[in-house]
């Protein structure tokens, strides 16, 4: 007997919302919180709850949302003090009514876990070079991809370009935000899509390297006087840091 489309459709949906062991941990929070007397969950009570940053934990939480697992309300939660209404996440009735589900491996973590056995068995220096590339390139069409007011801001400065990179990163899944010091601009990332595998396979890290120099070759005017400079790999998760940075 062959499986309906509507039912192959369902598990897809279920496993790009759910494979994720963060998200899963988040959508479970939020369900507790949930219900007649509950007031749902705050990405900051998130944060606070499961232990990530505060844009990690937004990131899961629109993307739930996004998905039609949780309800975007605002306003006022009862007993709290003076101040803005803050946005809340209820988990919406019915949305998941498979309980108890051991969600499948997402085939994005059977590829990455791949790449970095192969990536393994090339010398260092060849393996990261090639990692690098293959993030150039994805980096290259993700600039292309840019439209209207963020393309171009990022080609008017060196500055607004990485700002342009980062809102980009973020958008796929790395929670990016950038920041200045000593005169010199990072891009820091509060999440790594790539899980356990970069931990694993550091040498894939050079993968988001190399996307940040596509994005930036691609936005800024290099031959009309600005200058890229040396982008490297300051600090990640692989190597035991509580964040990674890219430096430009």
């Amino acid at each position: 007997m062959g499986t309906s489309p509507s039912f192959t459709a369902t598990v897809s949906a279920i496993t790009d919302a759910f494979g994720d062991p963060t998200r899963r941990s988040i959508y479970v929070l939020a369900k507790e919180h949930s219900g007649a007397d509950a007031t749902g969950v705050t990405a900051s009570m998130v944060a606070a709850e499961v232990g990530v940053h505060a844009n990690v934990a937004r990131h899961h939480l629109d993307k739930l949302a996004a998905g039609g697992y949780l309800e975007v309300v605002s306003g006022k939660v009862p007993g709290a003090g003076a101040g803005r209404p803050s946005k809340r996440y209820v988990v919406v009735a019915d949305a998941l009514k498979i309980n108890d589900v051991e969600f499948p491996v997402r085939s994005d973590d059977l590829l990455l876990s791949l790449l970095g056995r192969a990536l393994d068995r090339l010398p260092p220096d060849e393996a990261e070079s090639l990692a690098e590339e293959v993030g150039q390139e994805y980096g290259r069409a993700m600039a292309d991809g840019l439209t209207g007011a963020a393309l171009d801001q990022g080609r008017r400065s060196v500055r607004s370009a990485i700002q342009a990179v980062a809102d980009a990163l973020t958008a796929h899944g790395f929670a990016a935000h950038t920041e200045g010091r000593n005169d010199q601009l990072r891009i820091i990332n509060n999440h790594c899509p790539f899980g356990e595998v970069a931990t694993e396979h550091p040498v894939i890290c050079a993968v988001d390297r190399g996307m940040v120099k596509g994005m930036l070759a691609a936005l800024v005017d290099v031959d009309g006087g600005s200058s890229l400079g040396d982008v490297k790999t300051e600090s990640s998760f692989a190597l035991g840091d509580t964040f990674c940075s890219t430096a430009v």
